[in-house]
């Protein structure tokens, strides 16, 4: 890996919804992340009212550590099925907009301790590119193997 920086900062974005219990819900998102991430990552928690007044907790948190964000895309990048690789690269303009990589990944699939996209009740990572065009930001993406 290069020493370069690519990644600025990760926000995390995870709905736990009154039928989930959210400490598994938060157990989920850690298993996404390299364990020296899950050590030191701190979520802010936020208490939420649903359509039809059922409670929701919101799970959000930024990582800057700078030193430790190549890690994360390496944890992705092996642990992403090939079908899920080949989704994000023929799909990579619905996910990219501006310097920000939008990425949803499986509650349900990350419990059990793999790495999975979806759509529906995702964790959603915003990655932030600083000062990267699209085409650098897709050579980052390959050379962790991402895509």
């Amino acid at each position: 890996m290069s020493q370069k920086q690519h990644v600025s900062y990760v926000d995390i974005r995870v709905f736990a919804h009154a039928t989930e219990d959210p400490e598994k819900v938060l157990t989920a998102v850690h298993n996404l992340l390299p364990i020296d991430l899950v050590e030191i990552v701190q979520f802010e928690k936020n208490s939420l009212t649903g359509h039809h007044g059922n409670p929701i907790t919101l799970f959000t948190t930024q990582i800057t550590e700078k030193t430790l964000l190549p890690l994360l895309l390496d944890k992705i990048g092996k642990n992403l099925s090939a079908l899920d690789k080949e989704d994000l690269n023929s799909n990579i303009n619905l996910r990219l907009e501006k310097t920000n990589l939008y990425l949803r990944f499986d509650k349900q699939a990350a419990s059990l301790g793999k790495i999975k996209f979806v759509q529906d009740d995702p964790i959603h990572f915003k990655l932030h590119f600083k000062n990267k065009t699209c085409q650098e930001i897709l050579e980052v993406l390959k050379n962790f193997e991402v895509i």
